[in-house]
This record gives structure tokens, C-alpha cells and sequence, in this order.
């Protein structure tokens, strides 16, 4: 049950975390960002999770404190596994976007500590998983992430965004953009996102020519089919365009666009990515309302303010509600929209208007003036990047899936493997599919019902987001956690987008385009993790060790 809470918890925490950025700028909706989650996290974990966990979580207690009694074992991964889900729980309520993998380490330190003392812990660096890792990693991941972050981002806005024609450049330097974007992300999947296919031992040579290869790769198919879909749609404005005409990339050339084309705006055919009106267009959409009202009759009736706010009732009930038509109303009109209503209102709320704050508050009032000071490029260039954060966030997804969903069932692995053997787990435990597959599955079901919680604090609370700043984010974040992979470096893939957020919001010039409040919350849930959960976690375990028994 607590490794369900666990990975639920992963899911409406970590995973909401990262699909914030792809949702706040719009490139997603929060329903396609819980549809590609369900893919590639699950796909992630079934296909390429890792099948052998760690039995001590990063090295961080050693074995020993557990003097090969399997039943000590099993008590100290089911009070780990407890009270980090309880933890997770928590924070979500809180909207604390905390990291998954501290808190179950954490969680492991306290065990540790009730079962041999101080000294049953690694304290030091240990190779990159000692306990000051931990706390190391609250500077070092968001700081890289945000270097990186920061510099991907100027190159895009100087070199792309700024010019007199950003569409053109845009489309022309493309193949580029995603040839360095693959790279990256396919560096991703070999380092970290693949821990069952071994690919980290393959030679040098082979791992170069693995990067090359599908980077070309796909340049070429955006050459081929990316570049003329967005061509038509962005350049041509073809607002008759759909999804699926996508797949008949080179014929798009020869399509004609429509008649009345030439006399619509620049980004007729595009979504609106802007997350507030300019001042120009505000004026604009004013003069339309009032020229609409001096047309409308003067006579014309007030509505109630009380209209909307009264739910009308189509469906009334008339007469006893056990009659047979008035059960049917019941059911049909009443119980089936309110379960609906129920399980659906996680990827139904308005992710964008929770992060703006209520209108006409201090709140509202600081985060629009936020907004004000980030500058917000046309909707048609947008639209072009809009693609490649979609592709960067559904990689990251499938990585995480892979890599992460071990931090719910790894200690469930070893109480599963425990019970079943009735003897001691060795260093690492075998993980059958169906814990993977269990996995995912829960962490799907938190990110859909829960994870707006998350997501409502991050994004557009933090700074102003767009698909451009969105796939620098995440490619920035994607940097850190490869070469952090490489190198032993403790990094969070939590703390990672958070750094990468920040770096591209001082990419504005202006500090007060950054919400340090919200930054300030954030840093706190990460701070309070480490020793709240490690000392409940060990008081916990010496209550239940030294708790009055009668069995020898």
C-alpha cells in the first residue's frame, strides 16, 4: 500500500515537476501532458526500468546494520518506504515540489541510524553517495542547470528570436536546433534513461556513433516532414491544416494555401501561446466591446449578477426518486456526471489561471507585473518551438520512468524478495516486471489526479513561460543531468528544472521578473526533507524495535 502511495506520489510530485514547464507554456495541455506521461512513463519503466535495485538506496547505510536478520530487513524498508510516502504526501498537499529520490534516501538514513548508530551511515562524499551529496546537491543542481539553461536560451533569443525575421531563421537553423536537441536527449537515455540495456558499458565509438546516427536522423525527418507542415501552417497560414496531413510531408510543398489567406493576421493559424495581452491588443479587444455595445438596443435588460452562479437543472426530479424514471435521472444525469466530474478534475482545472493568482489581489497584482517585465515573442515563432519542448519533455519522461520509478519500488523489490525467500536481500534485489509495470501505472494516476497541485506553484508562478524559454529549460536541465551522470555528481532532476526555470527568468535583465518568493517556498521544502523525514523515519524504526514483545 505504502509503495502504491510512494510511486502515486512520484507522479503528482516529481513528474508533475516536470511536465510544468511544457504546460505552463502551453505546448501541452494538462490533459496531453497526463496522456504522454501514461505513455512514456510507463513505457519507460516496463521496457528499459531497471531490473535489479539497489538494496540500500545509493550506498547511503551499509548492509551490515542488518546482521542478516531478514525480518529487521523487511521492518526497515517498509518504515522507509511509509514514511517517505507519507512525506511525499504531505508536500503534494503543500504544494511543495520536494525531490522523490531525497526523501527515500532520507528515509534509508533514518532506518539506518536506529538500527547501528551514527557510524552505520556514510556521512562523507563516499564516491558521490554519502550523505553530503544530499546536501551538496541543493547548490549544485540548480546552479548547473541554470548556467546551462541560461546559455542555451541566449542563444536562441539573440541568434533566433531578436532578429527582424525570427520565423525564417528559425526554420532555417531548425535542422540544427534539433540535431543538438536529439543529441542531448539521447545522451539522456544512454546515461541514465536505460538502466536494464547496459548501454553505459558499450565502447566509446559505439556510443558516438549511436548520438551521430539518431540525431541525423531525426534532423533529416524534420527536413522531411516537420518543415514543410510548419511552413504551411506558420508561413502560408493554411488554417485548413491538420494534424495528419503531417504525415505527407514533402507533398505539402505543393499545397495550396487558402483563398483568404493573404488577409489574415501572421498567427491566424497558430495557437495563442501568450500568457497576458499587450497593452495594444487590450485597447483593441475594448473598442470592439464598446462598439458592440453602442450597437446593442439601450433597453436591453441587465443580466443578474446571481445568473451564472446559479446551476440550472435540466433534469428535475418530479415525484418519489425511487419511481423507475427518477432513478434513471439519477444515474443517468446526476451520479454519472458528479463521478465524472470527480476523476477528471485533475486534468481539468485551469493550470494557467491557478499560477496567475485571483484577480485583483496582491498576489495577482505581483505576478502580472512579473509578467510585464518578461517579454513575449510572436505566436507564429512560438509555435515552431513548441514541437521540440514536446519532444523534450516526453524524453525526459521516458528517462524518469526508467531511471526514477526505482526510488517506489526498489524497497518494495526488497521486501518482495525478503518475504518471498524468508532470508536477508543481498546488495541488490531482483525487480520482476509487474513491480515495474505497478510502478508506472500509480505514477500515471498521480500526475492525472493529483499532480495540478505541483504544477500550480511552478511554471508561470516562478516566471514567464513560452515553448522558446520551455525547451531551453528542459534541455538545460537535460545537460546537468547527463554530465552529472558522467561524473558522480548528486543532482535531482526536481532541482534541475527549478535551476534551469530561473536561469532562463534572469535571462530578462530584470530580477523582479523572477518570483523569489515562490523560489524561496521551494528551497524550504527541499531544505526540511533531509531531517524530517530522516528522524521520523528513525524514531519510528526504534519504537517498533524496542517496543515490549514476547517472542524471542
Amino acid at each position: 500500500m505504502h509503495a502504491a502511495l510512494d510511486a502515486f506520489n512520484i507522479g503528482a510530485n516529481d513528474v508533475a515537476n516536470s511536465f510544468a514547464t511544457s504546460v505552463s507554456s502551453k505546448s501541452l495541455t494538462l490533459r496531453q501532458a497526463c496522456l504522454a506521461a501514461a505513455v512514456c512513463e510507463f513505457l519507460g519503466a516496463v521496457l528499459v526500468g531497471a531490473r535489479v535495485a539497489d538494496t540500500i538506496k545509493n550506498g547511503i547505510i551499509k548492509l551490515t546494520v542488518f546482521e542478516g536478520n531478514a525480518g529487521v530487513q523487511l521492518l526497515a524498508f517498509t518504515v522507509a518506504l511509509s514514511v517517505s510516502a507519507i512525506w511525499l504526501m504531505i508536500a503534494t498537499r503543500l504544494s511543495w515540489p520536494v525531490s522523490t529520490t531525497y526523501s527515500i534516501i532520507a528515509a534509508v538514513t533514518g532506518v539506518g541510524v536506529a538500527l547501528g548508530g551514527p557510524e552505520a551511515v556514510n556521512w562523507g562524499w563516499n564516491g558521490g553517495k554519502g550523505l553530503a551529496t544530499i546536501f551538496a546537491g541543493l547548490a549544485i543542481a540548480p546552479a548547473i542547470s541554470a548556467g546551462f539553461a541560461a546559455v542555451t536560451y541566449l542563444f536562441v533569443k539573440y541568434g533566433l528570436l531578436a532578429r527582424k525575421n525570427p520565423v525564417m531563421y528559425t526554420l532555417i537553423f531548425s535542422p540544427l536546433v534539433f540535431f543538438t536537441v536529439t543529441a542531448v536527449l539521447t545522451m539522456s537515455i544512454i546515461y541514465k534513461g536505460a538502466p536494464s540495456l547496459g548501454l553505459t558499458k558499450l565502447p566509446k565509438s559505439t556510443t558516438a556513433i549511436a548520438i551521430v546516427g539518431s540525431s541525423l536522423v531525426i534532423a533529416a525527418l524534420s527536413i522531411i516532414f516537420w518543415l514543410p507542415y510548419v511552413y504551411c501552417k506558420v508561413v502560408r497560414k493554411d488554417y485548413t491544416l491538420r494534424f495528419y496531413h503531417f504525415f505527407l510531408g514533402p507533398l505539402l510543398w505543393w499545397r495550396a494555401a487558402p483563398a483568404d489567406a493573404s488577409e489574415l493576421k501572421a498567427d491566424a493559424a497558430v495557437p495563442d501561446y501568450r500568457i497576458i495581452q499587450t497593452d495594444k491588443e487590450e485597447t483593441t479587444s475594448r473598442s470592439d466591446e464598446e462598439s458592440a455595445n453602442e450597437k446593442s438596443p439601450e433597453h436591453a435588460p441587465a443580466a443578474s449578477p446571481l445568473a451564472n452562479q446559479v446551476e440550472k437543472d435540466d433534469h428535475p426530479i418530479d415525484g418519489p426518486w425511487a419511481s423507475p424514471s427518477n432513478l434513471w435521472i439519477i444515474l443517468r444525469y446526476k451520479s454519472i456526471p458528479f463521478l465524472y466530474k470527480t476523476f477528471t478534475y485533475g486534468t481539468s482545472i485551469d493550470i494557467h489561471a491557478a499560477q496567475a493568482g485571483k484577480a485583483n489581489t496582491s498576489e495577482g497584482r505581483r505576478i502580472t507585473d512579473m509578467y510585464k517585465r518578461a517579454p513575449q515573442y510572436p505566436n507564429e515563432v512560438e509555435h515552431l518551438y513548441s514541437f521540440i519542448q514536446v519532444l523534450t519533455a516526453c524524453t525526459a519522461s521516458f528517462a524518469h520512468g526508467a531511471n526514477d520509478v526505482s526510488n517506489a519500488i526498489g524497497p518494495y523489490a526488497v521486501i518482495y524478495t525478503v518475504w518471498k525467500s524468508g532470508d536477508s536481500a543481498a546488495s541488490k534485489a531482483p525487480v520482476p516486471v509487474w513491480i515495474l509495470a505497478f510502478g508506472g501505472v500509480m505514477i500515471v494516476i498521480g500526475l492525472a489526479t493529483y499532480g495540478y497541485n505541483i504544477m500550480k506553484v511552478l511554471g508561470n508562478k516562478i516566471t514567464l513561460h513560452s515553448p522558446s524559454r520551455g525547451f531551453t529549460m528542459e534541455l538545460g536541465s537535460a545537460i546537468t543531468v547527463v554530465l552529472a551522470s558522467q561524473y558522480g555528481l548528486p543532482v535531482s532532476t526536481t532541482m534541475c528544472i527549478t535551476g534551469a526555470t530561473m536561469g532562463v527568468a534572469l535571462c530578462n535583465g530584470d530580477f523582479r521578473a523572477v518570483n523569489w518568493r515562490a523560489l524561496g517556498w521551494i528551497l524550504l521544502g527541499w531544505i526540511l526533507t533531509v531531517p524530517i523525514v530522516g528522524t521520523i523515519a528513525g524514531c519510528v524504526m526504534g519504537i517498533i524495535l524496542n517496543a515490549p514483545h514476547f517472542v524471542r
